[in-house]
């Protein structure tokens, strides 16, 4: 015969966050910090990759820092350079089809509908076919890379030890954070990334991973790559107050830049899939047009973190600004759009980072006593246009803050971003991180609310033993389920009653304090409850539709 019965000793008392007690969230951060030390060298490896193909393929020189491709004046050799790269490209996704686009949907999909399980084969062929398709010129981020790697690994583990498919998902974010945490040295980013496109919940038992595992890939960072921001401002600046009207007005730009990089990536996509060739061959189209494009803009070509951080610090002119804005974007359109391997923040902030910089020129010329700064639009704008358009506002906004060291900026970063995504709402149902999904037939929904049931313990709900239940049903005795009336503590939580109460055998819970019974639930307890927390002038109330025959069984 099964007992119902827990005591305080072993349940709820220890409860830290959504069901998990202490003993278990020293586990999960044991395993944030593993992830964290697998993240920051993963790290280190995959930009040394990325590194060492780049300099072999574009410049013919062995090195493993990324180049600088300002004074890079490619020949003809481009085209079947690029070409090389992609055909392996191609061989990689047979092996490894997850490797195709940029990383985040691909996790996405893997957390809504595998219960966050990834095939650890794409920890290898991800980081491989994004530097080598990055290397031979193409026209992205690593981040794309190192998040699946980093999720594959977190995921691999939460498929080798026994956990809840809720905390593979957290090991899965949680590995994909450290792994931006460890190429961008972006702690407090990675964490929100996670929150705003992984996880789908905000608790305490997966903040707790997910600040170690960061903190640790960060340290790693500034140990094995570099102590200083990726994008670092060399000149102090610092807007004054009465220029953020204009960076209210840049957030317009932006909202319309982020509706045109959707849609144009949207429509790249469906010019692909009706070519009259086989889908495989598409990255090698993709290539070809890359490939033509960098032979005109060289600066178009690879990661372009040089030029990023040129533009942060004001050392491109209107011309060189606005042509490299235009190639950049066209050929990440083509790339991305052939499904080869790459990410999309490195272009997405290169296009942001022009852009802003073109707007900081033209009110400079507009405002001449103002003292505009254009390097500060640039890095706003590469901010906004990450972050409106990956609809991860904070976490674009804080991106650009640590990856430049530029925490001043973040008071003009929220009013652009802000201004950004009110546009962009008007433009676009869906955006790049979740198209993909859409035109599958799932949409995907990243606002979550709290539990009302969560919020209300036992004792403040129940009919105290001397009172009769409020249920409608009358009870004769309290044996409800095989001989054994189920019990939860009178401290908790009254969500923590609902899985017996959804048992149609069962039509109350006992309420105990030290093994004495001192109190009932019941399904009216959990009615009222939903109905306090909802309004009827917004919504219908919550409500459990009960089966009235099951209950008098």
């Amino acid at each position: 015969m099964r007992s119902w019965h827990k005591t305080r000793e072993n349940y709820p008392d220890k409860e830290i966050s959504l069901g998990t007690s202490s003993k278990r969230m020293r586990f999960l951060a044991l395993l944030g910090l593993i992830l964290g030390a697998i993240g920051g060298i993963t790290a280190y490896l995959v930009v040394h990759l990325i590194g060492l193909i780049s300099n072999l393929a574009l410049l013919h020189r062995v090195g493993f820092n990324l180049p600088n491709l300002d004074n890079f004046h490619p020949n003809w050799i481009l085209i079947p350079v690029a070409l090389a790269g992609s055909l392996i490209v191609v061989a990689l996704a047979q092996w490894c089809p997850i490797i195709r686009g940029h990383g985040i949907p691909e996790s996405l999909e893997a957390i809504l509908f595998r219960q966050s399980r990834i095939s650890p084969r794409s920890a290898l062929a991800k980081p491989i076919s994004s530097a080598i398709a990055m290397g031979t010129g193409g026209p992205f981020g690593a981040e794309g890379p190192i998040i699946v790697t980093g999720a594959s690994i977190g995921s691999l583990i939460g498929q080798l030890i026994p956990v809840s498919p809720a905390e593979r998902r957290i090991l899965l974010a949680t590995g994909a954070a450290a792994g931006m945490a460890g190429v961008f040295a972006t702690p407090i980013a990675a964490v929100i990334l996670a929150f705003e496109l992984l996880l789908f919940e905000r608790s305490l038992r997966a903040l707790l991973p997910l600040t170690i595992a960061t903190s640790v890939a960060t340290a790693l960072h500034e140990v094995l790559l570099s102590s200083h921001p990726l994008f670092p401002i060399l000149k102090a600046i610092r807007p004054p107050a009465a220029q953020l009207p204009l960076f209210a007005v840049m957030g317009l730009g932006i909202g319309i830049l982020v509706i045109v990089l959707n849609k144009g990536l949207f429509l790249f996509e469906a010019i692909f899939s009706r070519l009259p060739i086989p889908q495989w061959s598409h990255p090698l189209v993709g290539a070809l047009g890359y490939a033509a494009i960098g032979l005109a803009v060289p600066g178009s070509l690879s990661v372009g973190y040089w030029a990023i951080t040129d533009a942060v610090n004001n050392r491109f002119l209107l011309p060189a600004a606005a042509t490299l804005f235009f190639a950049k974007m066209l050929s990440w359109w083509i790339g991305l759009g052939s499904s080869t391997s790459g990410g999309t923040l490195a272009p997405m902030f290169l296009v942001g980072a022009t852009m802003g910089e073109m707007m900081g020129i033209g009110f400079a010329q507009l405002f001449p006593h103002a003292y505009v700064q254009p390097g500060a639009f640039a890095l706003v704008g590469m901010g906004a246009t990450f972050g409106v358009g990956a609809r991860a506002l904070l976490t674009g906004v804080v991106f650009a803050a640590e990856v430049t060291g530029g925490f001043q900026f973040l008071l003009p970063l929220l009013i652009a971003t802000a201004i950004a995504e009110i546009v962009a709402e008007i433009g676009l149902s869906e955006r790049i991180m979740t198209d993909k999904l859409f035109r599958r037939g799932y949409r995907v929904d990243f606002d979550s609310e709290t539990n009302p049931l969560r919020m209300r313990v036992a004792s403040a709900v129940m009919d105290p033993i001397d009172s009769p239940p409020t249920d409608i049903i009358s009870f004769t005795d309290r044996t409800t389920v095989n001989g054994s009336a189920p019990t939860i503590d009178q401290s908790a939580f009254l969500a923590d009653a609902l899985p017996y109460l959804m048992n149609p055998e069962c039509s109350r819970v006992e309420v105990v304090d030290d093994e004495s019974v001192v109190g009932y639930l019941t399904r009216s307890h959990i009615d009222i409850e939903l109905r306090r927390h909802t309004s009827d002038e917004i919504i219908e109330p919550a409500t459990i539709k009960w089966s009235r025959s099951k209950q008098t069984r």
